[in-house]
């Protein structure tokens, strides 16, 4: 069984929802994500979604921006990204990749998600792959029990929600709030209606992700969802956490981490 399903399976019989952070691959360096993941596992996260640093990313708000920006002057490259996930094979936390579809493409198809799944990656969410043409992604991700997580946005009308939610593996990735990532004052009310009617269109998991960052909307959510993603508030505590600084950098991370998944 895919890792993602065994960990929801078990959170599910265990009456417990999945925290799941996002942390950029190679913010600050390979060496330091590492340490910040295994900081995050000891914490209380469930499940990790990396990114993998793009130059023209779709969906994410400048603090995101701002870590790609500084991991690619770098000169870190995809199989850097590899390599992070390939450091973590001894932390049971699932590993998801958060990618453009165009590095999955340069790199081709097949031989990216070989890869991932050699990197110890069991799915990945391609933010820029409509549903509609994803077909012969999630082909060549079913054949390996790879997830490929779909998502949904608040102004997804109700039949291609039903159909992502169709094709979609391992859990849906609910997007809170029309726009991009980043931290909010608040989430939207009717997002609870929506993943109420979701609910009754399929049996994955629902995670909700965009704008989660206090412990109040972990509260909201945590009766309707399956799991929550929170990605800009863990990453902005990493802005400038090289050398030195790394040690207290994951420290705060862990404080948040606790704080919110305790919410849950």
């Amino acid at each position: 069984m895919n890792p993602i399903d065994t960990l929801f399976h078990r959170l599910r019989h265990q009456g417990r929802k999945a925290f799941i952070p996002f942390l950029t691959a190679g913010d600050p360096d390979v060496a330091g994500t590492v340490v910040l993941a295994h900081a995050l596992a000891g914490a209380g996260a469930d499940l990790l979604e990396l990114g993998f640093p793009y130059s023209d990313p779709i969906a994410d708000g400048p603090v995101i921006q701002a870590s790609y920006t500084r991991v690619l002057e770098r000169g870190f490259r995809l199989d850097d990204a590899f390599s992070c996930g390939r450091q973590l094979a001894g932390e049971a936390m699932p590993r998801v990749a958060m990618v453009s579809f165009s590095l999955i493409h340069r790199r081709g198809p097949d031989a990216f998600l070989a890869r991932a799944a050699e990197a110890g990656f069991s799915g990945a969410i391609v933010p820029d792959l409509p549903w509609d043409e994803s077909e012969e992604l999630a082909r060549l991700a079913a054949a390996r029990d790879f997830k490929l997580i779909q998502l949904v946005t608040p102004t997804t009308p109700r039949e291609r929600a039903r159909r992502i939610a169709a094709l979609s593996t391992g859990f849906v990735y609910c997007v809170s709030v029309a726009g991009i990532t980043g931290e909010r004052d608040r989430l939207p009310a009717e997002l609870l209606e929506q993943l109420t009617w979701l609910r009754k269109e399929t049996d994955l998991p629902l995670c909700v992700g965009f704008g989660v960052s206090r412990p109040e909307h972990v509260r909201m959510l945590r009766e309707v969802a399956d799991g929550v993603i929170v990605g800009s508030a863990v990453v902005r505590l990493l802005e400038g956490a090289d050398g030195e600084r790394l040690p207290q950098a994951a420290a705060a991370v862990g404080r948040l981490v606790e704080s919110l998944s305790a919410a849950l």
